[in-house]
């Protein structure tokens, strides 16, 4: 029987192929296959951390579709998808070539004409809604094509609708827009969102907000009616602004093996801990311990578990006990 739904996301994951550390895409011979998304990191995440999630995209009827669900559930994830003819649509890649300084990592995108671009709010269910209690998405959807962005919204509404608690990570990406239009889009979106997600860098440069993380989220807060606003500051760590209170985080350390998927881990972490009945600030510990522990991680999802964060936090980690 399916259990009650805690967390309801929706977004694009595609395969991530990568060549072995230190290899060159033009001459490896062989590709490591992972599934990543933003929204599904996120669904990925918080199942492993105790939540019960699921994941709303279209894809298309293919072994590469298949892959990428039988991929999310193996962690735990009911997967709700609209099926296309593979014949008319494809599976989003992109591949990740990393390489230490001075060269750094490149991320190659290949998703032109993926399923998702065509997605309606007609294609997904929102059964899964009427006994959710949280919904989650990013900037990263709407970027995908007007259709993508169109039922981003709707899904938005609707979830706000049921009563869900809607939350939204603005995970710019410049390689899918211009700020500008970035901002609008963005901007348009928050009417129908409770908890946002902004990294201190994207507010300032895509939203055009000047000074330091509390500032940035007491003007978004009053600007929007957000109830809580999360402002990342990456090596600094994060502050929250919520009923008026500011909490601050700091970082926990970490070796970082693969930090692609940080922040989704991050928003992973904190979304479980609520679900939970943490408070804010547990809330925040367990989203920078989760944070942490992904960056050990190779892939784009936490394969973590609640007692590894529970150490982290309690100042245990990378103590085998």
């Amino acid at each position: 029987m399916v259990g009650v739904t805690d967390l309801v996301t929706f977004g694009e994951t595609m395969l991530r192929l990568s060549p072995p550390r230190g290899e060159r895409l033009e001459t490896a011979d062989g590709l490591d296959v992972q599934a990543g998304g933003a929204e599904s990191n996120v669904a990925v995440g918080a199942s492993r951390l105790g939540a019960d999630a699921v994941w709303l995209s279209k894809l298309p009827d293919s072994p590469p579709g298949r892959r990428v669900t039988n991929e999310l559930r193996s962690h735990g994830v009911r997967t709700e998808v609209a099926w296309t003819d593979a014949a008319e649509s494809r599976v989003g890649t992109y591949y990740l070539e990393r390489g230490g300084a001075p060269r750094g990592s490149n991320v190659v995108y290949d998703r032109a004409g993926a399923a998702i671009t065509t997605v309606t709010p007609g294609d997904l269910s929102t059964d899964s809604f009427a006994d959710a209690t949280r919904f989650h998405t990013t900037g990263i959807t709407p970027a995908l094509s007007d259709r993508a962005a169109e039922t981003t919204t709707a899904l938005l509404r609707a979830a706000g609708e049921a009563g869900l608690t809607r939350s939204f990570d603005l995970n710019y990406r410049a390689k899918l827009w211009d700020p500008a239009t970035a901002r609008t889009a963005y901007e348009d979106l928050f009417e129908h969102v409770d908890t946002l997600f902004v990294p201190r860098r994207d507010a300032r440069d895509v939203l055009e907000r000047e000074g330091d993380a509390v500032s940035i989220a007491h003007g978004l807060a009053s600007e929007f009616d957000l109830e809580t606003v999360v402002v990342t500051r990456g090596a600094e760590g994060a502050v929250a602004l919520c009923g008026g209170s500011v909490y601050e985080q700091a970082v926990f350390d970490a070796e970082t093996i693969d930090a692609i998927g940080t922040g989704d881990a991050f928003v992973a972490g904190y979304l479980a801990k609520r679900i939970d009945g943490g408070d804010l600030g547990a809330a925040l510990e367990w989203a920078a311990a989760t944070a942490a522990l992904k960056r050990t991680v190779t892939g784009d999802v936490a394969v973590v578990t609640p007692e590894e964060v529970a150490d982290v936090v309690d100042g245990a980690g990378g103590i085998d006990r």
